[in-house]
């Protein structure tokens, strides 16, 4: 032969894959119908701006603390069974926000919520068990890309229910929740295969220096997009002149940009470029893009400062996935997923404020560049530590001649 085939390519999906994709893009549809119109729900109950803030990292704090348990638990009785808790939270968090009457039934909604927000973890745990290696990045990207079909048919589905009434959002995301948690018990696999029982033992992920370091690399690169996303409405206004609508049309480019890297573009690259060497040069193209973002002054540098952020955080996301379930292997994946996630939540929970502190002390630019700036930090240490090496698993692999 000539060549073999690419890694991930032509070969039939697992049996599975689809209702799992399913479940995610469901949950993400529930998330997107909720949080653009959080902020605005709570001032209803004589929130400030600052109380809003508290209530977004609200739910990240919840997950910080929940994700590893819930991940590590699901190493331990099966991920089927975590995902439906999980989605019924959901449900709970959700119902619970749309029938408050205060605002600290809100902070109980959201803490809910969080609390159990470890589907996606979960389902990223279980995407690893029944893929094959080489396939498995090409069906961890496709995965992330449930990421932009929720946050592109969330907030549409989120607006016209408010045309009911305030309420009725969160009661259709509690309502979509409840059906994906019935749909999971009779459709979701169990995709954790049994293993001999093993002693109990303390929660030690965050002691095993390679996934420390890519929990690092995780809490930086979230901190870094948080921050462009909690400021860029105040950048494009103070810049660009743009409104609440056109500036959700930005992000309805990134989130349609997201799924076409995802969804199809990351399975290939990976089979080219190897895993490890992609997410370094992904981080590079954002810190770049960020830098340019900052720095625009026309709509054509501000476009590709857009498109640069995009696909580079679109092969970033699934690499660092993808490098944390090589690390973990196979009984200890849920619970990896968990810790990795909870260092995202520390992420989301100090870019906000921070972000929005710099742009107030320093000017418009400052958040963009700045996270830039952190990105590339990230791609250095990325360097330093080896992580963006291409080990025996991420050999170039060519096409058959025909």
């Amino acid at each position: 032969m000539s060549g073999r085939r690419e890694k991930g390519e032509r070969t039939p999906l697992p049996k599975g894959y689809w209702t799992i994709w399913s479940t995610v893009a469901l949950d993400l549809i529930g998330f997107g119908i909720v949080v653009p119109i959080l902020g605005v729900y709570a001032e209803r109950f004589g929130a400030s701006g600052y109380a809003v803030g508290w209530l977004f990292a609200t739910f990240s704090l919840a997950q910080l603390v929940f994700a590893p348990l819930l991940g590590r638990l699901s190493d331990r009785i099966g991920r089927k069974p975590v995902i439906v808790i999980s989605l019924i939270g959901t449900a709970v968090g959700s119902f619970v926000t749309g029938a408050a009457g205060a605002l600290w039934v809100l902070f109980l909604g959201r803490i809910i919520d969080g609390a159990s927000g470890a589907s996606l973890s979960v389902a990223q745990a279980a995407v690893a068990d029944i893929a094959e290696p080489a396939q498995r990045p090409r069906l961890v990207g496709m995965l992330g890309a449930a990421f932009g079909v929720g946050f592109v048919l969330g907030p549409a589905i989120g607006g016209l229910a408010a045309l009911g009434g305030p309420h009725v959002p969160f009661y259709v995301a509690a309502a979509l929740a409840a059906i994906n948690a019935v749909a999971a018990i009779v459709r979701l696999p169990e995709t954790k295969r049994a293993a001999p029982a093993a002693p109990r033992r303390s929660f030690s992920v965050p002691t095993q220096q390679p996934l420390r370091r890519l929990a690092m690399l995780g809490f930086l690169t979230t901190f870094a997009f948080v921050a462009f996303e909690a400021t860029f409405s105040l950048f494009g206004s103070a810049r660009f002149d743009l409104t609440e609508g056109s500036t959700a049309v930005v992000f309805l480019g990134i989130g349609i940009v997201l799924v076409v890297v995802q969804g199809g573009g990351f399975g290939k690259l990976a089979a080219r470029v190897g895993v490890p060497r992609l997410y370094g040069m992904g981080l590079f193209v954002v810190a770049v893009g960020l830098v340019v973002t900052g720095v625009s002054t026309s709509w054509l540098v501000l476009a590709l400062g857009l498109l640069l952020v995009s696909v580079g955080q679109g092969v970033v996301s699934p690499s660092l996935i993808e490098l944390v379930n090589r690390e973990a292997g196979e009984e200890r994946r849920g619970e990896a997923m968990g810790f990795q996630q909870s260092s995202y939540a520390v992420g989301r929970v100090l870019g906000p404020p921070l972000a929005g502190s710099a742009f107030d002390r320093f000017g418009v630019w400052s958040p963009m560049v700045f996270g830039g700036v952190i990105t590339a930090a990230a791609a250095l240490l990325a360097v330093a530590w080896r992580v963006n090496r291409n080990g025996p698993a991420d050999a170039v692999v060519t096409t058959p001649a025909h």
